[in-house]
């Protein structure tokens, strides 16, 4: 019976691409989304993989959507916490809801989505959770102290996490994106990516699919020697 994989913010993006490639290599995916409604049913159209609405926020809707998605595909045996948000403003301008909702999402989510799983992961004696962090968790970014300060505390979540799940078969890891082609990026002025690209070692924007590639085998048996560990995947921008 294949193992069940959710994906949170797993419908367009980066999240778009793992729960592709998650379902590619045999896994029963769930994708879970926030808002974007027609997003969700055009991601279900093109690659069938059941969609669930909550926001990763809120403990009891996770609890609640959690509940769902076992009951239609079965225990879930692999967490991606990849939703995530920005409201960017420079500090003396940021404003105390840009940084409740940037650590709401990108920090408390992750804590949010763990927690209902863990004891069943635990008494199953098998779990993969993947975080999605980023470059800008491990250097810091002007403008984004509240995004910078959620992802990584991501990181010291998973290397906490991992140490009090590795005798009960879970691992904990996470992966530190650079730059990515993802919509968001590519609708910068043109001047700005090419800026961002002369930053980067190997010359070129990440591709969505080469994040999910780095899932794909943290979650297999494959990496179970591998927690606490942090992948960066940013094309040599930052050396860690």
């Amino acid at each position: 019976m294949a193992r069940v994989a959710i994906v949170t913010g797993g419908t367009r993006g980066i999240g778009a691409a793992i729960s592709k490639a998650l379902k590619a290599a045999g896994y029963s995916v769930a994708a879970n989304y926030a808002g974007n409604d027609q997003a969700a049913a055009e991601f279900t159209a093109e690659t069938g993989i059941p969609t669930y609405k909550w926001s990763v926020a809120d403990y009891d809707a996770c609890a609640a959507g959690i509940a769902r998605v076992e009951a239609d595909l079965g225990p879930i045996e692999v967490l991606v916490n990849n939703a995530g948000i920005t409201r960017d403003a420079m500090f003396h301008r940021m404003t105390p809801q840009q940084w409740k909702e940037v650590i709401d999402t990108n920090l408390t989510g992750v804590f949010n989505m763990t927690h209902p799983l863990w004891t069943g992961m635990r008494d199953r004696k098998f779990g993969r959770i993947i975080t999605i962090s980023s470059i800008n968790g491990q250097k810091g970014q002007a403008g984004q102290a509240n995004y910078s300060a959620a992802k990584a505390g991501d990181l010291g979540f998973t290397k906490a996490l991992a140490q009090e799940g590795a005798r009960a078969g879970i691992t904990v890891n996470a992966i530190c994106p650079g730059y990515i082609a993802t919509e968001m990026v590519m609708a910068v002025p043109e001047k700005v990516r090419d800026s961002i690209i002369a930053q980067i070692p190997v010359g070129r924007l990440g591709e969505v699919e080469e994040i999910a590639r780095c899932v794909v085998f943290l979650a297999s048996d494959d990496a179970g020697f591998i927690t606490g560990s942090t992948i960066s995947a940013n094309g040599g921008q930052l050396f860690v």
